[in-house]
């Protein structure tokens, strides 16, 4: 009897939203990654795969502290249990989001990432990737991250592709950490298009560039003397100026500069009158094309603008260096489930308007179509009895 009575519940059981998110993570996946990792070694509360969950909830519903958080999945309990999730207390998740490996949800992020691969540029001459850093302003109990008197913070750099939406490299650092400091050790795709501003304005970096065969384009120094050995006549209206030449040989100290090939400045008209001097390696595209390649930069303003605005990672859930980075690393990973589950919208009209319909949906029992069906049309009630008679006594009287 109490067999059957629990056959019943689980043909009535309907998987939430957060489940059909998840699919592109699967429990037997994760595990996978977390017995490589040794994640759950010596652990006897709090599985990687609860605490996975339970913050990747808190990034897609939008809570604010640990607290929030405990209390907002007791309060669904039942959904929880069939998510994997057990009972939840705010010290054992503090303590997790303090020590658990954060190589697990750099293996997790990378695996989502493999899945959007065919979203990425198939030839690498077409490829291009724009690097950049961001500020993210710590609470002032994150000693470590001190800046200034009254500053703490740290930064998420990244290399980004603009066609396919995604990161193909991510680094978080303290943010006294130089920009230039985490490029020189982010993997070269040999071939492709580097685009990045004058945070990355190293001689040394930009050989490295050349001798894997990319193309690079930066805002030059104004302080940087040219030696000009070729001058072109402008083919577009918006470019002021177009000419090839030299960088200085030798640099500060007698040391020589390890970028000797010549360089080629685009001078460009902006909407508002003013000019940008852009340098690059090519000496063959068009001018415009390098104003438009350099132009491609807001692309990755636009994603840290999307993360920072959806995601938690104005507020944090710990202080520590360890679990800043771990929240930072769950708000990427919420970010590819919610790319992964638009990729099935083709409806959808926006990623915005995605993430507003998963965080009130989140643990209902929905899967992602029924987000874009209108809801059933409720049938016209009956008035009362009572109103049905003076009505037919107002028609027959």
């Amino acid at each position: 009897m109490l067999r059957q009575h629990a056959g019943n519940l689980a043909m009535h059981h309907q998987n939430t939203l957060l489940h059909h998110l998840g699919k592109a993570m699967p429990r037997w996946r994760f595990e996978q990654l977390a017995k490589r990792h040794a994640a759950d070694r010596r652990v006897r509360r709090l599985p990687c795969w609860s605490q996975l969950v339970a913050l990747v909830f808190a990034q897609l519903a939008g809570i604010a502290s640990l607290r929030e958080l405990v209390a907002a999945l007791a309060s669904h309990a039942n959904h929880a249990y069939h998510l994997g999730l057990g009972p939840i207390r705010r010290s054992t998740l503090a303590e997790a989001n303090a020590r658990r490996p954060l190589a697990l949800y750099e293996a997790v992020l990378a695996s989502l990432l493999d899945q959007l691969q065919p979203r990425l540029t198939r030839h690498a001459r077409d490829a291009l990737r724009l690097v950049d850093a961001t500020t993210l302003r710590l609470s002032a109990l994150s000693e470590w991250a001190r800046v200034g008197v009254h500053h703490h913070a740290a930064k998420l750099h990244i290399a980004y592709d603009p066609a396919a939406q995604i990161p193909t490299f991510f680094e978080i650092t303290r943010a006294r950490v130089n920009d230039i400091t985490v490029a020189k050790g982010m993997p070269i795709e040999a071939g492709a298009t580097y685009v990045f501003d004058k945070g990355y304005y190293d001689y040394g970096f930009w050989a490295e560039l050349d001798a894997a065969d990319c193309r690079f384009v930066t805002r030059r120094k104004i302080n940087t003397p040219l030696k000009v050995t070729e001058t072109r006549l402008p083919s577009d209206p918006s470019i002021v100026a177009d000419v090839v030449g030299r960088l200085p040989e030798r640099l500060a100290r007698q040391r020589q500069n390890p970028y000797a090939k010549p360089v080629r400045m685009v001078t460009v008209r902006r909407d508002d009158g003013r000019t940008l001097e852009l340098l690059t390696n090519d000496l063959d595209a068009a001018a415009t094309e390098i104003a438009a390649l350099y132009k491609a930069r807001w692309q990755v303003e636009l994603f840290f603008r999307w993360v920072k605005q959806n995601l938690r990672i104005k507020r944090f859930l710990g202080t520590s260096e360890h679990a800043v980075k771990l929240q930072i690393l769950t708000a990427l990973i919420a970010d590819l489930l919610l790319r992964l589950a638009a990729a099935r919208l083709p409806g959808l009209a926006s990623l915005h308007h995605l993430a507003r319909l998963v965080k009130v949906n989140l643990l209902h029992p929905k899967t992602l179509p029924d987000l874009l069906r209108p809801p059933p049309a409720r049938p016209p009630v009956a008035p009362p009895q009572s109103q049905l008679q003076l009505a037919f006594a107002l028609v027959h009287g």
